[in-house]
């Protein structure tokens, strides 16, 4: 078992059957966002990706944030959207000049767990990753906007997942098929403790938050799931 940090995009006002949202107003479409794990059965997933790509390994359980921040409170801490010069840039109908200068929202993201021994023995939980949501591959306008492209009918409620969210640096993984490189190296905990993939009585916890100078500091609430056995 895994996790996989992500963000919940919350769609408000939806669009006709067969009338698709170019990426100019795809923002107007997107009511809010909230902090999204999107449990995962990596031993399934491996059997299931190819060629099918992963299904029954991902879909059987999600756990949401208490809080949608809605888009107009994320206004101030809207950054550029970047992708790196060595990635293939997006198509047209995905690019925009709004999309690149504010596309991307600095959400600061971090990932703790909590074992079964660290709560036995009144620990705190230990940080696995820390990254932000600027470093998305795809803006919530673009997953609007491709999601689409052929047509396909949103609703007022209907929930989009970001996909994992892992920042350029190592330590800003956003699962632990990433932190332990597929499996191959076991995380270190304090105690003497270590993990490749999930056990037992494991929490799993989601912070997130946005906070700048001359704005006021915005909270997602706390995502909280434990492992509890078969």
């Amino acid at each position: 078992m895994d996790y996989e940090l992500e963000i919940g995009i919350f769609i408000g006002a939806g669009n006709e059957t067969g009338e698709s949202i170019p990426i100019e107003t795809a923002e107007q479409h997107v009511f809010g966002l909230c902090l999204l794990n999107d449990w995962s059965a990596r031993d399934i997933q491996s059997w299931e990706y190819q060629p099918l790509g992963p299904f029954l390994s991902k879909n059987f359980a999600t756990t949401l944030s208490p809080w949608i921040v809605t888009s107009e409170a994320l206004a101030p801490f809207r950054v550029a959207f970047e992708r790196r010069g060595g990635d293939p840039q997006p198509l047209p109908y995905l690019d925009s000049a709004a999309n690149r200068t504010h596309g991307a929202l600095d959400i600061r993201l971090e990932v703790l767990l909590e074992t079964q021994q660290m709560r036995d023995r009144g620990r705190p939980p230990a940080r696995l990753s820390r990254t932000s949501y600027r470093h998305a591959y795809w803006s919530a306008a673009q997953l609007v906007a491709h999601h689409t492209v052929n047509g396909c009918g949103l609703r007022p409620d209907d929930l989009f997942g970001s996909g994992t969210l892992s920042g350029p640096a190592a330590e800003e993984a956003g699962s632990l098929l990433e932190l332990t490189e597929g499996g191959k190296r076991r995380l270190k905990l304090p105690d003497s403790e270590s993990r490749v993939f999930l056990e037992d009585g494991d929490a799993v916890v989601f912070r997130g938050w946005c906070e700048r100078e001359g704005a006021v500091r915005i909270g997602f609430g706390e995502v909280r799931g434990t492992m509890l056995p078969a």
